[in-house]
């Protein structure tokens, strides 16, 4: 069995299929094409069919050296007719997607012509730069529009920490703060400020501890934090009750004699 890999052709080992088919896979090489191409190409006035025939030009310049390819050698690779190729071709050059240019070939010494990818590239680029440029004014919109918001919570969140504690806060205090909102929001700040004056612990390690607690318990509203009480409070009195019960066999009847025999012993 032979195999052709560009212009070199080997003899391989007999029913060695799988060996020979994964030999040429590997040697023969892959087309690279953009994936910011891919995205963008429609937007370039390219059909897909244009695009296909685009591809198959460049699969012919990197692999095969041949610069210019003809329609006859298009055709064995595409689905198309040999008038859609050249529709294709005589299109991609009207839009200036592809150009006719003039190589000088090191091999031959000799000039001549090819296809130039340079153009396509051109477009390809302008496309590339306006999507970046609309994406980076709309991210810059909407951070700066939470900038303000952000600002007037941390701010609130200081004027309620200084009300409670009696006085201003420290740099390392107003940090503190500000962290805290960064990991659990505003609204659990305030709970965990209002829970540690409630309980007569005006200290930053105290609500430091209950917004761990919380993050460990995954509760991340206020709504979750009370049903998280509720059940908590449901079992503790289950405990309560339960510790509070006559042990087992403990009757009326039991309870009678042990309190006649302790009656005897205080006579």
């Amino acid at each position: 069995m032979f195999s052709k890999i560009g212009s070199t052709v080997k003899k391989y080992r007999q029913g060695n299929i799988a060996a020979a088919f994964g030999t040429d896979l590997w040697m023969s090489g892959s087309v690279n094409v953009p994936s910011i191409l891919l995205k963008y190409y429609k937007f370039m006035n390219i059909t897909d069919s244009e695009m296909m025939t685009l591809i198959q030009i460049y699969r012919y310049s990197c692999h095969e050296k041949n610069l210019l390819p003809a329609t006859d050698a298009l055709a064995e690779c595409l689905s198309s007719t040999h008038e859609e190729i050249e529709k294709n071709i005589k299109s991609l050059l009207e839009k200036k997607v592809i150009a006719e240019n003039l190589y000088y070939d090191v091999a031959s010494d000799d000039v001549i012509t090819g296809y130039d990818f340079e153009p396509l590239m051109e477009k390809l680029s302008d496309y590339w730069a306006c999507s970046r440029a609309k994406e980076i004014e709309r991210a810059g919109s909407k951070l700066d529009g939470q900038k303000p918001v952000k600002k007037e919570m941390v701010t609130r969140c200081y004027k309620s920490f200084e009300k409670e504690f009696g006085r201003p806060l420290s740099p390392i205090e107003t940090e503190k703060i500000t962290q805290w909102i960064d990991q659990a929001g505003p609204d659990l700040v305030h709970e965990a400020l209002k829970r540690a004056v409630l309980n007569g612990k005006w200290n930053f390690r105290y609500i430091d501890t209950i917004l761990l607690e919380w993050r460990k318990n995954n509760l991340n509203s206020i709504t979750s934090i009370k049903e998280h009480d509720k059940q908590y409070q449901g079992i503790k009195a289950a405990r309560e009750a339960r510790r509070k019960e006559p042990p087992a066999g403990d009757t009326a009847e039991s309870s009678r004699k042990k309190a006649l025999i302790k009656k005897l012993y205080l006579t």
